[in-house]
C-alpha cells in the first residue's frame, strides 16, 4: 500500500502500475476457401441433390422444348419468280406430287409452292417440286394458308394440364408460325434499310380449334372455329375474337355466348357468320368488324345481326365495295341465294334448284369453296359451280358437272370435272374447251389455283401440279 505525506492510505494497488488490461479478442480472419467449405457429408449429400434436381429439369424442359422438337432447314439461294405464260397451253400434264394433307387448297406463296404433311411445312420449286425449304415439328399440323405475303403454318397441340371443365382440354390448333416464302425463315423478312418498329417473330400462340381453316380478305386472317372465331393482323397480333372465349377477362362483352357456328366467310376487314342459338327460330347471320375503334379484341363490333329464318343456312360470299357492302347467303327448302346490305336488309333473293345433298349440312372447315375472278366469284356447290356477280352477288351463270370452284389461268376460268379441266370464258362463261387430266382412281372435291406457268389441283391428301 501507499500513502501520502500526511499518511493517508490510498489502496492496496496502484493501477497505473503494470499493463494495460486486454480488450474484446477479435476472431481471426476466415480464410475464403473456409466460407464455401462443406464442413459434413450432409452438406455434401443436399448439394450433390441439388445439382441432380437441376439437371433433371433442364432435361425435362428441353425435351419438351420447341428446339429440341425442330428441325428448321432454310434456303439461301434467291428464287426468281415463274414466268407466267404468254399463250393457253394446247395441254396440261403431271409435271410432280407431293403428299400434302394439312392443305386444303393448294398454296402459292411468293415464288413457291407450300406442302405440308405430318408435321412437315415444305417450300418447293414449282417447277419441279424440288423442297428448297423444310421446317418439321413433333405436332401434326392443322392447315396452311398464304397470307400478308407470308405462309402461314397452324401446328395441333393438346390440352396439357387443363382441367376437363376448359373448353381447350381436348387440344386445339393453337401454335401458328408464319415462314418466309423463298427462305424459310419465320417471319417477315425486311429490307436492310427498312426500320424495325415492333419485334416480329413470326409467331404466335392462338386458341383456334380443331380442323380450323385461315380465312384472308387481304388485310387479316380469321380462324373458323365452332364456338370461336379469331382475327390477326400481319404481325400475327389478335385484333378480335368472336364468340365462347376460353378465358373471359372481362364479361358482357361478347354479344352472343351460347350459340355454335355453321360457316364463315370474309371481305376487306369484316367477317361474317352463320350462327345457331337456342332462342332464336332459326340461322342467324352476324357480320361484324375485325377490329375495332378501342383495339379491344374481346369486344366484337357488330355491323348487323338477323334470324334469317330458316335453318342449314351457309354464308357464301361477301362483296367489300364501299357503299354496296353485300353478304350472300344460301338457304334450302327452296334452294335460294338471299342477299343482304350492311343493314341487314335483304335486298335479293335468287332461286337456285340445287339438289339437296349440295345444302346438306355443314361445309368442310365451316367454308363454303369460292374462287375470286376478275368479276365475278366462283362458288362451288357440290354438284356444279356459280358465277356471282363479285359485287351485287347475283349469279350470273353456271357450269354443271364440276369438282370444285376452279381457278384462273392465262386470263380464263379453270373447272375440275371428271374428265379433266373445263376452260371457260371469265365474263360470260362461255365454253372453250376441255383439257383432258388423268387423276386415276380419284374423284373427289378438287381445289385449284396456280402459280407461273403451273396449275396446282389439290386432290384429297395429295398435291399435283400440271403443266
Amino acid at each position: 500500500m501507499r500513502a501520502d505525506q500526511q499518511g493517508t492510505v490510498f489502496g492496496s494497488e496502484d493501477v497505473l502500475d503494470g499493463e494495460y488490461p486486454a480488450g474484446p479478442v477479435e476472431p481471426e480472419p476466415l480464410d475464403p476457401a473456409e466460407r464455401t467449405r462443406f464442413r459434413t457429408g450432409l452438406d455434401v449429400l443436399a448439394a450433390v441433390l441439388i445439382v441432380i434436381v437441376a439437371l433433371l429439369v433442364g432435361l425435362l424442359i428441353w425435351q419438351g422444348s420447341e428446339i429440341r422438337a425442330t428441325t428448321h432447314q432454310t434456303n439461301p439461294e434467291p428464287v426468281p419468280e415463274p414466268q407466267l405464260p404468254t399463250v393457253f397451253p394446247p395441254s396440261l400434264g403431271e409435271a410432280w406430287r407431293a403428299p400434302s394433307s394439312a392443305t386444303q387448297v393448294p398454296v402459292a406463296a411468293g415464288p413457291v409452292v407450300v406442302t405440308g404433311d405430318g408435321g412437315e411445312v415444305a417450300g418447293r420449286d414449282p417447277l419441279t417440286g424440288e423442297v428448297l425449304w423444310r421446317y418439321a415439328r413433333d405436332l401434326p399440323l392443322c392447315t396452311i394458308a398464304p397470307a400478308f405475303s407470308l405462309a402461314i403454318a397452324v401446328y395441333r397441340t393438346d390440352g396439357g394440364l387443363l382441367p376437363a371443365g376448359d373448353s381447350r382440354a381436348g387440344g386445339g390448333c393453337s401454335e401458328a408460325i408464319a415462314f418466309d416464302p423463298a427462305t424459310g425463315l419465320r417471319g417477315k423478312q425486311r429490307k436492310p434499310d427498312e426500320p424495325v418498329d415492333k419485334p416480329q417473330s413470326g409467331q404466335r400462340h392462338t386458341d383456334a380449334e380443331v380442323d380450323t381453316r385461315l380465312l384472308y380478305d387481304g388485310t387479316y386472317v380469321t380462324t373458323t372455329g365452332r364456338r370461336l372465331l379469331t382475327t390477326w393482323r400481319s404481325d400475327l397480333v389478335q385484333t378480335m375474337e368472336y364468340g365462347t372465349l376460353p378465358a373471359i377477362v372481362n364479361s358482357g362483352k361478347q354479344p352472343r355466348t351460347d350459340c355454335t357456328y355453321g360457316s364463315v366467310a370474309v371481305a376487306s376487314g369484316r367477317i361474317g357468320v352463320i350462327e345457331r342459338c337456342g332462342s332464336d327460330p332459326g340461322d342467324r347471320l352476324t357480320v361484324y368488324r375485325a377490329t375495332n375503334s378501342d383495339n379491344k379484341a374481346d369486344e366484337p363490333a357488330v355491323v348487323f345481326s338477323v334470324v334469317v329464318g330458316s335453318s342449314s343456312a351457309r354464308v357464301v360470299a361477301m362483296s367489300a365495295a364501299t357503299g354496296q357492302e353485300r353478304t350472300a347467303v344460301v338457304l334450302p327448302d327452296p334452294s335460294r341465294l338471299v342477299v343482304y346490305d350492311d343493314q341487314g336488309k335483304q335486298v335479293a333473293e335468287y332461286p337456285l334448284g340445287l339438289p339437296e345433298q349440295d345444302l346438306r349440312g355443314d361445309p368442310p372447315g365451316l367454308v363454303v369453296p369460292t374462287t375470286p375472278g376478275a368479276a365475278a366469284v366462283y362458288w362451288y356447290t357440290g354438284s356444279r359451280t356459280i358465277a356471282l356477280h363479285s359485287v351485287e352477288l347475283r349469279p350470273l351463270w353456271t357450269v354443271q358437272g364440276t369438282l370444285g370452284a376452279g381457278t384462273i389461268f392465262a386470263g380464263r376460268a379453270l373447272f375440275p370435272v371428271v374428265d379433266g379441266i373445263r376452260v371457260v370464258d371469265q365474263a360470260t362463261g362461255e365454253f372453250v374447251g376441255t383439257i383432258p387430266v388423268d387423276r386415276a382412281e380419284y374423284s373427289g372435291p378438287v381445289t385449284m389455283s396456280t402459280i407461273g406457268p403451273m396449275v396446282l389441283e389439290q386432290r384429297g391428301a395429295n398435291l399435283v401440279a400440271l403443266r
